[in-house]
């Protein structure tokens, strides 16, 4: 059983998540611009919409849809670019799994964003990256099957 707060969850509610239901529920991003930023994730995915915000303590915004979402802070300290870099400890890209990479590459291209590193065709995926104005690199992946050796096969 996992560890569960004393008094928090009544025996009616009590969910318990397996691993193989678990799942990403959000990220949280601090950006330089948010509207940038909301432009950019609403060009890539058009069905993430803002689910809540607020800007008492500092301007944010929940974008997403009913089961996953992108918490984006705005900047207090604006200009500052994202040093993405492997030798270093961070965050270097967030993957998302996407029914058609190609579709979405099109419409990120045709708003004037570029790719930040080539696309990857392999036998059993389609993998495509691009980054936002601030540098945060983020992967658009297509799956080409179903069977999870396959998915999962790093031999290419």
């Amino acid at each position: 059983m996992p560890f569960l707060p004393a008094g928090r969850f009544e025996s009616k509610q009590l969910i318990i998540m397996t691993a193989s239901k678990m799942y990403l529920e959000h990220v949280n991003i601090t950006v330089n611009n948010l509207e940038e930023a909301i432009q950019f994730f609403q060009t890539a995915f058009p069905h993430f919409k803002i689910r809540g915000g607020g800007d008492k303590l500092r301007e944010w915004v929940h974008l997403g849809d009913e089961h996953t979402y992108i918490a984006l802070n705005q900047a207090e300290a604006p200009l500052q670019k994202v040093e993405k870099n492997y030798e270093k400890a961070g965050v270097n890209h967030i993957g998302f799994v996407v029914q058609d990479v190609e579709e979405i590459a099109n419409k990120l291209l045709t708003k004037g964003y570029q790719r930040d590193y080539p696309k990857q065709v392999e036998k059993f995926r389609i993998r495509d990256y691009f980054a936002d104005t601030d540098g945060n690199q983020y992967e658009s992946v297509q799956y080409l099957s179903e069977v999870p050796a396959e998915k999962n096969d790093y031999n290419e």
